[in-house]
């Protein structure tokens, strides 16, 4: 395990598949806190986030505050046929972009899947901290999220290192909002240092 300082004095530290399961209720509450939706959305979403620790490529990168508590998680593996997220996006990339912009996409990429701050902690650059750490080192040629729409801390982090639009105002399954998905070659480049 690493540990890194973020512009909070937050750690970043990476997850093993152990560690997110012994804190998977905290790490839950976070991301239903950050995306604004219902608490039981937690046991409803805990079956997904473990199976989605098997998947090929899988990594996870914590922020942890002095007292240990959790503030930003964000994980991700590597994107494949078959995957319900990639399955429902090149669905999408076909019929706005075509079939070759999807297999150019849609071919060697990690897909951030959540990335969450508490929202008392938004704003301070934890999102950007644990972005860079869990993309740092990824095989795959490109990243590939979604979002929701609207004009958002996520939207300026994801625009401010460099992600551009593949489908806009995009409706997933399950969520009656508007998605966004983004997408960018990795690796980032160094962020700014004024």
């Amino acid at each position: 395990m690493t540990a890194a300082r973020s512009p909070v004095s937050a750690h970043l530290v990476e997850w093993s598949t152990d560690q997110l399961r012994a804190r998977l209720g905290e790490a839950l509450t976070v991301y239903v806190t950050a995306m604004r939706y219902p608490m039981s959305t937690v046991q409803q979403r805990a079956p997904m986030w473990l199976s989605h620790m098997v998947r090929p490529g899988w990594r996870c990168t914590v922020a942890l505050g002095g007292d240990g508590s959790l503030l930003g998680i964000g994980y991700g593996y590597l994107g494949a046929p078959g995957q319900w997220w990639h399955e429902q996006v090149r669905r999408g990339l076909v019929a706005v972009r075509g079939r070759h912009a999807a297999n150019e996409w849609m071919t060697d990429y990690f897909e951030l899947t959540e990335l969450h701050v508490r929202p008392d902690m938004q704003g301070h650059g934890i999102g950007e901290s644990v972005l860079r750490r869990l993309l740092d080192g990824v095989s795959a040629r490109r990243v590939l999220l979604s979002t929701p729409e609207g004009p958002t801390k996520a939207w300026r982090l994801y625009r401010r290192v460099g992600f551009g639009d593949l489908l806009r105002d995009y409706l997933f399954a399950g969520d009656p909002r508007p998605f966004a998905v983004l997408g960018r070659e990795l690796p980032l480049e160094p962020p700014d240092r004024d």
